[in-house]
Parts: structure tokens; sequence; C-alpha cells
């Protein structure tokens, strides 16, 4: 199965950023880009692509451990930028970015260790994709209006592993449909 470990911002939470999302599709130009669902929103701390379910209950026990060593530790949704010249448009986040950092490498290091194989380590950096784009496009504009926008700070209580299932209808802008498999409490979050 298509799986990644995630934080799951709450629902007021992408309340606000679906609100300024709003505004954004606004923008001129905004019906170029494939504006991402709510049910797509999330920090992706690590991506295992497909993993064989025989591998699936180590990588569980290895990320339920990660957790519980991790404290928990404020989050907001803020700001914004794009990779690979506007192909992706995404939200940032504020708060504790330091554990959100070693939540991510604990999440890479857990897959690592239960067999799941994994591509070159990379910098985490926290995003949360709104929209995407097959050709680059000057994003600016909407990186500009994101840059002022802010959620209001939540407290991350848990570790998700999501499921990624692909669109297989072959519909235009079908998005995933993700599912959380498990969820997992951090070390503070009691």
């Amino acid at each position: 199965m298509r799986l990644f470990a995630a934080v799951l911002p709450p629902e007021d939470v992408t309340d606000e950023l679906a609100a300024e999302v709003d505004e954004l599709r606004r923008l001129p130009g905004a019906d170029g880009l494939r504006w991402t669902g709510r049910p797509g929103w999330h920090y992706t701390l690590a991506f295992y692509g497909e993993v064989d379910d025989e591998l699936v209950p180590e990588l569980s026990e290895r990320l339920q451990r990660a957790a519980h060593r991790t404290a928990s530790f404020p989050l907001a949704v803020a700001g914004g930028g794009q990779f690979g010249h506007g192909r992706a448009l995404w939200a940032g986040a504020e708060g504790d970015l330091e554990t959100l950092r070693l939540l991510a490498d604990r999440a890479e290091a857990a897959a690592r260790r239960a067999g799941v194989p994994m591509g070159e380590h990379r910098r985490y950096k926290a995003h949360l994709t709104v929209a995407r784009s097959r050709d680059s496009v000057d994003v600016r504009p909407y990186v500009e209006n994101l840059r002022g926008f802010t959620s209001r700070t939540w407290t991350v209580a848990d570790l998700a592993l999501v499921r990624s299932n692909l669109p297989r209808s072959g519909v235009p802008g079908e998005e995933p449909r993700y599912e959380a498999v498990a969820r997992w409490p951090l070390g503070g979050a009691g």
C-alpha cells in the first residue's frame, strides 16, 4: 500500500486555511492551477511510497516508538512558498519547527529500520501543498498573499500513518483519497 507519515492539522485550522485558499482562487490565473482539496492538506513527515504488507507491522511499531519519544509541540500554518518554478504552491508552518523536523527524521529512520526502501535523505521542509501545476507557473502573487497568513496555533498531539489511494477513474482533476490507518499519541500528549 502507498503510505506516508504525517501531521494532520485540526479541522478548525483547515477551515482557516480554506478561507485563505478561497481568496487565492480569486486571483488572476488561478484556474490554471490544480487546487488540493482539504482532505489532502497535511504536513508529510516521510513519504514511503508502496510498502509491502509484511513490512507494515514493523513500520507501525517503530512509528509508535518515534511518537512516544517525541513531545507534543505547538504549530500553526503560516506563510507559503513554491517548489519547482511554480509546480507546487504550499503553505508553510511556524511554531516548534525543530521538534517537527525531529519527528520527520524519526519517521524516516523508523522506515529505514523496518526495511522500507527510502531514497536519499533530504533536509525536511515543512509544507502543506495547496495547489499544483504540470507546467512552470508564476505563483509569486499567491506566495505574496500567503505571506501574511497565520492560522491559530494548535498542539500537535499525534503522528499519523496515512494511506494514499491514487485515482483510478481517469477523470481529469480527480485527487487521491487519503485515510489515516493509524495514529499514535506523542509522548507529551498523554
